[in-house]
């Protein structure tokens, strides 16, 4: 649309005020402007598109049918003009909190427990995204992470430690004798390719099992072992509350394997009254 298909937005928003309010003299009052230039804006208004716009009511004025359909027209651009500048100029809502977690802890011990934040902090808006390992905070748009300290730490991080890192063999609970005899299917995660050769290592007396066959994800294994395929070694926290419910059993208990979560965020970060109350809640939540 070129420029010269639209009228001048004065000329608009004089001429819809002399239609809505049927005549020039209190449209002028009501824009603050002088009788005689309101007067000159609609004249020149019908004389620019050639049309007729208004004629004679006794001592005012009416519109035309296409001047009816043109003050309409322009009121509600302009009335949309107006609501628009006012959600502009009006304080700005505070932006979601992006919540970056690996994907497995996101849906085994996030997601389940996001709504007890929520229902405490029903103001706060809080996105979540799944990844691992290293992260930009800038080019992804991340406000925090939560990760598996087992990369290269950004001295520009500032990192609070959740919780140590513990893995141990969990499985059904009428899975629990073949585990004792090595009557078993070792099921991992292709992240940790050689999590059971290290835990056998590590735990001589145990009974190795018939053979091992890798997921691509922790939660993957996890639903594995409890439809009875084998026994999956897992991280405790994304195991946690299987094992709290009694879904799975985890016979051999859990064990330190160096690493550790962590919450992660820029420190030149400025930390808002609601990042802070997310962050306390994840310190909280995985202590």
């Amino acid at each position: 649309m070129k420029r010269s298909d639209i009228p001048s937005l004065d000329d608009l928003r004089a001429f819809a005020a002399v239609v809505r309010l049927g005549s020039v003299r209190p449209a002028a009052m009501e824009l603050a402007l002088t009788h005689g230039a309101v007067s000159r804006r609609v004249s020149k208004l019908p004389a620019e598109l050639k049309l007729r716009l208004l004629e004679p009511d006794g001592r005012g004025v009416r519109p035309t049918r296409d001047g009816e359909r043109l003050a309409r027209a322009a009121s509600d651009a302009l009335g949309g003009i107006a609501a628009a500048l006012a959600e502009i100029r009006s304080p700005s809502t505070a932006p979601p909190i992006v919540l970056s977690c690996e994907r497995s802890l996101a849906m085994r011990w996030l997601i389940p427990r996001l709504s007890d934040f929520q229902d405490r902090h029903p103001g706060i808006d809080v996105h979540l995204s799944t990844g691992g390992g290293a992260l930009d905070f800038a080019r992804e748009r991340i406000t925090l992470a939560i990760r598996r300290l087992d990369f290269p730490l950004d001295p520009d991080w500032a990192v609070t430690t959740l919780v140590p890192e513990t893995v141990g063999p969990v499985m059904r609970p009428d899975m629990a004798e073949r585990f004792r005899r090595g009557d078993y299917l070792a099921l991992g995660s292709r992240t940790r390719p050689e999590a059971w050769r290290h835990w056998l290592a590590s735990r001589p007396d145990s009974a190795a099992p018939r053979d091992t066959r890798l997921f691509d994800h922790h939660f993957m294994m996890l639903e594995a072992a409890a439809s009875g395929l084998g026994v999956a070694l897992s991280p405790r926290i994304i195991a946690a509350d299987d094992v709290a419910t009694g879904r799975l059993l985890a016979p051999a208990g859990f064990d330190a394997d160096g690493t550790s979560y962590g919450l992660i965020r820029p420190r030149g970060m400025d930390v808002t009254e609601q990042v802070e109350a997310l962050e306390q809640w994840i310190v909280q939540q995985a202590g």
